[in-house]
């Protein structure tokens, strides 16, 4: 699945318990269709106890949020929208704004 959302982009979450926050995207799934928010969609884990983690017990973790539950923050026009696909005139792959028409440059 070809994902249009990129690892460090801004994405409001529009469905669930952190409805309308923000955050930056920490990993993306394509395979899935997820993407993984930092500090976002935190869930409880019960652990058994590991080399890594001795004692056991719960952490908490980021699960991954589905594509279409986020929608991307423009960082010109400040506003949650869609991202379009075009070809630029080198023949690279370019994000723009549905709203504002601007090209998302990469970070």
């Amino acid at each position: 699945m070809k994902m249009k959302l990129k690892k460090n982009d801004k994405v409001t979450i529009l469905l669930g318990k952190d409805k309308n926050k923000t955050g930056e995207v920490s990993r993306v799934l394509p395979e899935s269709g997820k993407v993984v928010v930092n500090g976002l969609n935190i869930v409880k884990k019960a652990t058994k106890p590991s080399k890594k983690n001795p004692g056991g017990g719960i952490i908490e973790i980021a699960k991954p949020i589905d594509v279409s539950n986020v929608a991307f923050i423009c960082p010109s026009c400040g506003k949650a929208t869609r991202l379009g696909v075009t070809l630029s005139k080198s023949g690279q792959r370019e994000r723009f704004c549905k709203k504002c028409k601007t090209a998302v440059k990469e970070q």
